[in-house]
């Protein structure tokens, strides 16, 4: 388990309680206030829920932030991941990956002490990243050079590439044992075989564009697209790539999440909005209502087993520019990071 040394920010608590028609009212309940020293100019890129051990990672440039689940204490750091965007957990292995675009390599990493095993070339401007236990392979979506980069979870070492031919965003498993990722300047949702790598199928979303979130419902096939362009959540057949329905949502989506137990759909975005939805059936939805959160809250990280969800936000500042013809500097304001707690009231 993750060292545990004391807590270097406060825990602060605020209610603000949201009626979902009728539904169990949830709250943005709890922030987690960091200090200022762990955010980089740069700010936050991300969250991600590590259920075992229960850890928040908190992906802040250049380094990941380790925060305990239920308290909000910081527990430890995974240091030089520049440009960091993601990490996944190979638990079997007691292997974790971050993807460092800003280097186009993956820190191998023990979850157990936070220490680098090595880093990974892999394709240019590594974003995503994710774990398939079917395949015991690491995925990276690649943003330079547009293509997704496969490793072998136990080595670390590279075993080929899907040429997606896109910048692949959030990415899902299927029932079927593919996995289904978001391709964001494409506006269409690509298919590939983790094992061949192979493409197998390209779903044009049609009406939105810029797919970045994606949940899945197993049990109904069903995917859930989180579209910046005219913010939309697209409900799509994950066997025929039939689009069923679309629906309002926040702007700046950049993730989404599904609650099986409860049928709810989230999607966090960058307005200040976390967006929600009830799947009643497969091709059937409610406007379950949103809880206000913050400006810049547009990633989070869902906690299946508490339901509570975590979403980093900051405040930022701008700095003219230094020339004419560039462009203002933006900062993290200090003082101003926190984790947001959104669950049942």
């Amino acid at each position: 388990m993750l060292d545990r040394h004391a807590s270097r920010g406060a825990i602060g608590a605020q209610n603000r309680l949201v009626e979902w028609n009728g539904d169990v009212a949830r709250a943005l309940y709890r922030r987690f206030n960091l200090p200022f020293e762990l955010i980089s100019e740069r700010g936050v890129d991300s969250c991600e829920q590590i259920v075992e051990p229960r850890a928040v990672h908190i992906f802040v440039m250049p380094q990941v932030d380790v925060l305990d689940a239920d308290t909000g204490k910081v527990v430890g750091t995974i240091p030089d991941t520049p440009g960091v965007h993601g990490v996944a957990i190979a638990s079997s292995f007691k292997h974790g990956f971050t993807s460092n675009g800003r280097e186009n390599k993956v820190s191998m990493f023990d979850p157990s002490t936070l220490q680098l095993i090595k880093k990974i070339d892999v394709g240019k401007g590594p974003d995503g990243i994710y774990y398939d236990p079917a395949s015991k392979r690491v995925f990276t979506n690649n943003h330079g050079s547009h293509d997704i980069t496969a490793i072998d979870a136990a080595t670390g070492e590279v075993v080929g590439t899907v040429r997606l031919g896109g910048d692949g965003e959030q990415a899902i498993i299927g029932a079927d044992g593919l996995i289904y990722v978001n391709s964001e300047d494409t506006a269409e949702v690509v298919v590939f075989d983790p094992k061949s790598l192979d493409i197998k199928k390209r779903f044009p979303i049609g009406v939105a564009k810029v797919p970045t979130g994606l949940a899945y419902d197993a049990k109904t096939k069903r995917l859930f697209i989180g579209c910046r362009n005219e913010p939309k959540m697209v409900v799509m057949d994950a066997v025929t790539g039939k689009v069923i329905n679309s629906f309002p949502i926040g702007a700046g989506v950049d993730y989404a999440a599904f609650d099986p137990g409860e049928g709810l759909i989230f999607f966090s975005c960058a307005d200040g909005t976390l967006s929600i939805y009830r799947e009643k059936k497969a091709d059937d939805y409610s406007d379950a209502g949103a809880v206000k959160t913050q400006p810049s809250a547009k990633t989070m990280a869902f906690d299946p087993k508490t339901k509570k969800i975590f979403l980093p936000a900051a405040e930022y500042q701008e700095t003219p520019a230094s020339e004419p013809g560039k462009r203002p500097q933006r900062s993290v304001k200090p003082g101003s990071f926190v984790v947001l707690v959104v669950g049942k009231s």
